[in-house]
């Protein structure tokens, strides 16, 4: 990971099945629009997270593109029916070619 590029996600660790829970994600990361320049008057490059996914085992749930505007640490909340025990898979895809991604379990109960 690169550095100081940190994903975090809470996400209830139960939920009843056909239940629909409330996500929070937040990635830290140094967004650049590709718009200023550094001292010399070059143009920084752009440099920002530009999708965002979640999928629910193995089946999306959001798929999101972000454009230059996007603020630094895209922070998504959002809700997704959880019909089974299974596992989140979130994944940040960044302008340089990194991924970054994390998972985390629901059971029912």
């Amino acid at each position: 990971m690169a550095s100081g590029v940190k994903p975090r996600v809470k996400v209830p660790k139960k939920a009843a099945a056909g239940e629909a829970i409330t996500i929070k994600t937040l990635i830290s990361h140094k967004m650049e629009s590709g718009q200023r320049k550094d001292k010399s008057g070059n143009i920084v490059p752009r440099s920002i997270i530009n999708r965002f996914t979640c999928e629910f085992n193995g089946q999306s749930v959001i798929d999101v593109t972000l454009e230059p505007a996007i603020s630094t640490n895209p922070y998504f909340e959002f809700e997704a029916t959880v019909p089974e025990a299974g596992e989140f898979q979130f994944t940040w895809y960044d302008d340089d070619g990194s991924v970054y991604d994390t998972a985390k379990k629901v059971a029912i109960g």
